[in-house]
């Protein structure tokens, strides 16, 4: 949104010259509730703060804009005790004047009542005797007698009829009490001046009682307010131009009416509390000429800091992360009219770099007269050892047997700069991964906000995916040493992209560790026909996530491309796409999910799309569909929630390869007869556990054969 630098705008059919400069408002800023420090009691941005760490004030809303008051009595008249004076103006801005109190409205109105009793009407009182309760009782007697009221006018403050018709029918509308041929207390006649001054048209009413021939004859004496010609808007630097004209356009031409002005008040300060911002109307004058000056106090931010709080005494504490690592993730920046909501995300930000276990965004106002951001921040441990376990994909003569035990070692916050490293290693009866992973979140200098990870990897895998078990139910195993950089950027809101250069070291070996080039059907194992294969991969990758749930959407997409740079190094290019969108029909969640790949150029066998199994197509065993150049799979799930953590599914999966089958190296999928496509069918259940969603599904296949799956943690 493009800042306003002191709106003025008037309406376009009157050409006025600019106003006389206007008095200093902020003294009056200072005395009422609409000062800095008011403003910033009103709007608390924090996150729910664990135990020993600082706690939150409750979030205020906004205010209410009223009018008000002031009833002062003084004598008037000579022989009738009906008769009183009511004024009503805008209070000056000046400095000297200390009327204001904490909640007033900015619309800053005073009525001034005058009633009196004549003097004669009053007892003696005995000389060097006082009877203030006999006096305060004769008045009292006095402002309850009735007077009968012969004829009730409304006029202009010199007696004449007003020239707007429709302004005296609004001020006989008010009247509640003061008819014709009724007989009125002082009190009845002070209520209906009070009705008048509230409907907003008039600045001044006095009611004055008339002696005629025929009785006595009751004037309310108004002035109503200016007309509306232009208005003046200053300090509103974030607030559209569009949203001001509209909220004034009705008004334009028209008698100024307190009420609609406060109704407008109350929409420009709820355009500010809808968008979370710490503004609102302090001031609002109405100068000669019809003139509406409204003064709007948006609070900058002058500063931001970081305050560390220890975990477990929640004292404050000197923290290991440096202050700049957290400053660089805050997008609030000084000079901006502080947001709570941008606040919020501020603080959902810093949560999200996983080093700190609880954050909040305090506001307080500053000498400068803007607002002081403090973040109040509690570290997390740094890391340390863990232990876990899994279950590889790759397996196919059992659940059990593809157990998979972990250990790792991770630090979140290297050299206080939020780098994380981790140490893992994972084993199994034949999975085996060793992997150091180094990643540096943010760049430093770098305003893009690009991440950079370093990778080495050792890993063993089954090969039964795509070759199957060799005789006497021999498996084979892929081992592969990886090393490379990655870079990852933001690219838009729920947009990253990726960048990488890879080099990978691959070879296939028996259960006894023995280099092989070619399976039990003669069919090569490698591209190169060496016992492996060297290649270097440029890659790009690009995803987008929703909210991040399991039923949001997705897609996502990945390009490989084999650099030659050795003549013995494979080149091909790999594409590989997918796509999830989740849909809510009352309590269920209709997942639909779509996934497709192609391979064109030299590439190891072992390298082709697998089709079937746990994360493919259910029914089938791991890679029973089909391995081949080309793949398509499709699912559709329905869950629904059965009791406590436990959910039902129903499902249906669809895989093919193209007919890309017979164009893999040895064409391992034609030499071992997988159909090439196929479809699955089944039910389970979900189970939420410390160790992620626990998927047991029973699934039946188009060629009659039924099979249980089980998983740990959502579908790839």
């Amino acid at each position: 949104m493009l800042p306003n630098d002191d709106i003025r705008f008037i309406s376009s059919s009157i050409k006025i010259s600019p106003p006389s400069k206007p008095q200093n408002f902020l003294s009056q800023i200072i005395h009422t509730r609409n000062s800095i420090a008011q403003l910033i009691d009103s709007f608390v941005t924090r996150s729910t703060l664990g135990k020993g760490s600082p706690r939150n004030a409750p979030m205020s809303s906004g205010s209410v804009l009223r009018s008000r008051g002031v009833l002062e009595k003084r004598a008037l008249f000579e022989k009738s005790s009906l008769l009183c004076s009511a004024t009503l103006s805008l209070i000056g801005s000046g400095p000297e004047d200390k009327r204001v109190s904490k909640g007033t409205s900015p619309i800053l109105c005073s009525a001034s009542l005058s009633l009196t009793l004549p003097e004669e009407s009053s007892p003696p009182v005995p000389e060097g005797k006082e009877s203030p309760q006999k006096g305060h009782s004769s008045t009292s007697r006095q402002s309850e007698e009735r007077v009968l009221i012969s004829e009730v006018l409304v006029r202009n403050k010199d007696g004449e009829e007003l020239e707007r018709k429709d302004l005296e029918m609004e001020a006989l509308q008010a009247l509640k009490v003061c008819k014709p041929n009724s007989a009125l207390t002082v009190r009845e006649v002070q209520e209906d001046v009070h009705r008048i001054i509230d409907s907003g048209y008039f600045c001044s009413c006095m009611p004055v009682a008339v002696d005629t021939r025929d009785g006595i004859r009751l004037e309310f004496q108004v002035e109503p307010n200016q007309e509306f010609q232009g208005l003046v808007c200053e300090g509103a630097n974030v607030l559209p131009v569009r949203f001001l004209e509209e909220s004034f356009r009705d008004g334009y031409g028209k008698v100024i009416n307190l009420r609609k002005l406060d109704e407008a008040i109350s929409s420009i300060n709820g355009w500010y509390m809808e968008r979370g911002l710490f503004a609102m109307v302090s001031a609002v004058e109405i100068l000669s000429g019809g003139i509406l000056r409204l003064q709007v106090l948006e609070a900058e931010v002058n500063n931001i800091s970081i305050r560390f709080f220890d975990r477990k005494t929640g004292e404050p504490t000197i923290g290991k992360t440096k202050p700049e690592t957290i400053l660089r993730q805050i997008t609030t920046k000084k000079g901006q009219v502080y947001s709570r909501h941008q606040g919020k995300r501020d603080v959902d930000t810093v949560l999200t770099m996983g080093i700190m276990e609880d954050a909040s965004i305090i506001p307080q106002p500053s000498d400068t007269g803007m607002v002081d951001l403090v973040m109040n921040v509690v570290e997390r441990p740094n890391g340390g050892f863990s232990a876990g376990g899994g279950i590889s994909s790759g397996i196919t003569s059992g659940p059990l047997s593809g157990l998979i035990g972990s250990f790792a070692y991770s630090h979140r916050n290297v050299f206080g700069r939020n780098q994380k490293l981790n140490i893992s290693l994972e084993r199994g009866q034949i999975d085996s991964i060793f992997r150091i992973n180094y990643t540096d979140p943010w760049i430093q200098g770098d305003d893009k906000r690009t991440s950079r990870t370093i990778m080495v990897q050792n890993s063993r895998t089954p090969g039964t995916l795509v070759h199957g078990n060799q005789p006497n139910n021999n498996g084979l195993t892929i081992s592969r040493i990886t090393a490379g950089v990655e870079f990852s950027q933001p690219i838009r809101p729920k947009w990253s992209g990726t960048a990488g250069l890879i080099f990978q070291h691959a070879g296939v070996h028996d259960e006894r560790g023995n280099p092989m080039i070619k399976d039990s059907f003669s069919s090569p194992l490698t591209a190169s026909g060496n016992t492996h294969d060297d290649m270097l991969l440029a890659k790009i990758e690009t995803v987008y996530t929703g909210s991040g749930d399991h039923g949001s959407s997705m897609f996502g997409c990945n390009v490989e491309q084999g650099l030659p740079l050795l003549p013995e190094w494979l080149s091909f290019s790999r594409v590989n796409a997918r796509a999830r969108k989740g849909v809510e029909i009352g309590p269920t969640l209709l997942l639909l999910s779509l996934s497709g790949g192609h391979v064109v150029g030299n590439f190891s066998p072992y390298e082709a799309f697998a089709i079937g199994g746990t994360n493919s197509v259910r029914g089938y065993e791991e890679g029973a569909v089909g391995s081949g150049r080309s793949f398509v799979v499709g699912s559709g799930e329905i869950s629904f929630p059965m009791l406590g953590p436990v959910e039902g599914a129903i499902f249906a999966d669809y895989g093919t390869d193209l007919g890309s089958g017979p164009t893999v190296p040895g064409d391992p999928a034609g030499a071992r007869f997988k159909p090439g496509s196929g479809y699955g069918y089944g039910f389970g259940i979900r189970v939420d556990s410390p160790l992620g969603p626990l998927r047991l599904e029973y699934a039946f296949n188009d060629r009659k054969a039924k099979r249980f799956h089980f998983g740990v943690g959502h579908r790839n």
